[in-house]
């Protein structure tokens, strides 16, 4: 399972966010090209970059900061926020980005997306869906988990054949920067409903035992960014917990 130390950008700096509110805000690192070499020297082959403005408005914000990291060299770059056309996906895929993360049109354009995974091959895209819990049902988030979707997840992911994509990343938000242990049982119904995506788990991360359940879950990968921050553990430690 790879190990996704994340990076998340507001105005440049590196900070996290608690349940997706871009009013509940901590800022860590003033310096992502440091933090992201920090990651790198302890191992991480990937890192997880996001440009919540980006998110937060709906276009390109950061993308050129997120290429100068990429263009480093220093570990393979999953990035999103603000993708909102082909001239985006491009445009980070030139920079270096390895593979673009595409969230609320992954569920409002599928289509769109569709044609984009077609172009640029399965490889090279991660689905992100993030969710929301209603009355038990995951419902997907759009616009920087500012909106509900009109579908649930399972139609959502229904929407894209076996074979079409390859990456999905989900997030309960719920769950996102509280520390509370990811989603287990909703990671495992993904895994269970669409056993051919290669699942990302992430929101919730606190300790390494939840890294080793994801596993377990039959994650590919695990998104881990306030737990690092604050010190629970470290990106070698979670390494070693997961190549156990």
């Amino acid at each position: 399972m790879i190990v996704y130390p994340a990076i998340d950008l507001r105005g440049g700096i590196c900070v996290r966010l608690m349940h997706g509110r871009f009013d509940q805000v901590t800022a860590y690192d003033e310096d992502p090209q440091a933090r992201l070499a920090a990651f790198a020297s302890a191992g991480a082959a990937w890192v997880h970059i996001v440009d919540l403005d980006g998110a937060e408005q709906g276009r390109a914000v950061q993308h050129a900061l997120i290429g100068r990291l990429a263009a480093s060299g220093l570990a393979q770059i999953q990035s999103g926020g603000g993708v909102r056309a082909v001239e985006d996906v491009e445009r980070l895929l030139e920079a270096g980005v390895a593979r673009v993360v595409v969230g609320s049109l992954a569920v409002s354009a599928p289509e769109t997306v569709i044609g984009w995974l077609e172009r640029f091959g399965p490889e090279r895209l991660t689905l992100a869906l993030d969710v929301k819990l209603v009355d038990g049902v995951p419902v997907p988030a759009l616009k920087g988990w500012t909106e509900a979707a009109g579908v649930d997840l399972w139609t959502a992911l229904d929407r894209y054949a076996p074979g079409v994509a390859r990456h999905v990343l989900i997030t309960d938000v719920g769950r996102d920067g509280a520390l509370t242990g990811p989603n287990l049982e909703l990671l495992a119904e993904v895994r269970r409903r669409r056993p051919d995506l290669r699942v990302q788990a992430s929101g919730g991360v606190s300790a390494l035992h939840d890294l080793t359940a994801a596993k377990a879950a039959g994650c590919a990968g695990a998104i881990v960014g306030r737990a690092i921050y604050e010190g629970r553990f470290s990106v070698e430690q979670a390494l070693e917990a997961v190549a156990a």
